[in-house]
């Protein structure tokens, strides 16, 4: 695998990528990206407010070209939870960038999204935590060029991790 210029983190909700990848960014002299804030920025709405408008399948379809239009160097990109959904962006940020994926086991997850309704988590009706977790993990591991176990650490140790990662495939 070469290097890219890029760092893409993939993962669910509440993994940690914005707060990691600020921090990788930092390490590494790179940009820093928040997939979703660039959805907000270039459609001048709120997550909630494209999904309450478009419905989820209408919002995946916003992601999925807002991401696949990213053109970016040297940064550290966190996306959204359900960027893996987009086929079109995921090809995309394989070809500019190394995709790591931050796994958290899902006790984990739980303890640390509390209210799933106000983070922002989509949930089809009746579907829960663990089902999101169980129906999302195969495309996290699909698409990820490197894959990081959070458990038992601290932000400092996944940031050490993937440094290190990311030196040895150099």
């Amino acid at each position: 695998m070469s290097v890219k210029r890029n760092v893409t983190l993939i993962g669910m909700p509440g993994a940690g990528k914005s707060t990691v990848g600020v921090v990788l960014a930092k390490i590494l002299g790179y940009h820093f990206l928040d997939s979703d804030l660039e959805i907000q920025e270039q459609t001048g709405k709120l997550l909630h407010e494209l999904i309450t408008e478009h419905g989820d399948e209408g919002f995946l379809e916003i992601e999925n070209r807002v991401n696949a239009g990213l053109a970016v160097d040297k940064t550290v990109i966190a996306t959204g939870g359900s960027a893996v959904f987009g086929e079109d962006a995921m090809k995309h940020l394989q070809e500019i960038s190394t995709v790591v994926y931050l796994r958290l086991p899902y006790k984990s997850l739980k303890r640390r999204l509390g209210d799933l309704k106000k983070r922002g988590v989509v949930l089809k009706p009746g579907q829960t935590l663990k089902d999101l977790v169980d129906y999302r993990t195969p495309y996290y591991e699909k698409y990820a060029d490197l894959i990081v176990d959070e458990e038992n650490l601290d932000i400092r140790g996944v940031v050490e991790r993937i440094v290190s990662a990311l030196e040895s495939v150099e």
